[in-house]
């Protein structure tokens, strides 16, 4: 076999290999990109940790010259990442700069005691108070 029709036969086969590679990392990044917008830091950093990997599988189209996929791979994600913090800065500005995450309160049982007693230990013993419930 001659090098083009080894070169033709793997474009043949790196080129689709890529161009899944980029879908995959454009659907990360616009999962970054959400991320971003409603504030969830896990999720930003797993959603681009995954997308280095499909972007490394995009990068396989370019050895058949097609470099496409990895551009439009590398394109999405800062796409996505200035607009998810364009949105995220103007969310911030329009709640009139407080964070938009609530406060959550634990729930309180309606006719629950609230009171409880504590029991001091013996200071030879301890210096730790017991709480016990009546």
């Amino acid at each position: 076999m001659t090098t083009m029709r080894v070169a033709n036969d793997l474009a043949a086969v790196l080129v689709p290999i890529g161009i899944i590679g980029a879908a995959l990392a454009a659907v990360c990044a616009i999962v970054a990109g959400i991320a971003i917008m409603r504030g969830a830091g896990g999720l930003i950093g797993g959603a681009v940790g995954l997308w280095i990997p499909f972007a490394l599988l995009s990068f396989t189209a370019s050895f058949a010259n097609q470099w496409m996929p990895l551009i439009a791979a590398g394109a999405a994600l800062a796409a996505m990442l200035i607009l998810g913090g364009v949105v995220r800065a103007i969310v911030n500005v329009a709640d009139g700069g407080h964070p938009s995450r609530k406060t959550v309160t634990a729930p309180v049982v309606v006719g629950a005691s609230l009171a409880s007693s504590v029991v001091k230990a013996s200071p030879a013993t301890s210096t730790i108070p017991v709480v016990s419930t009546p």
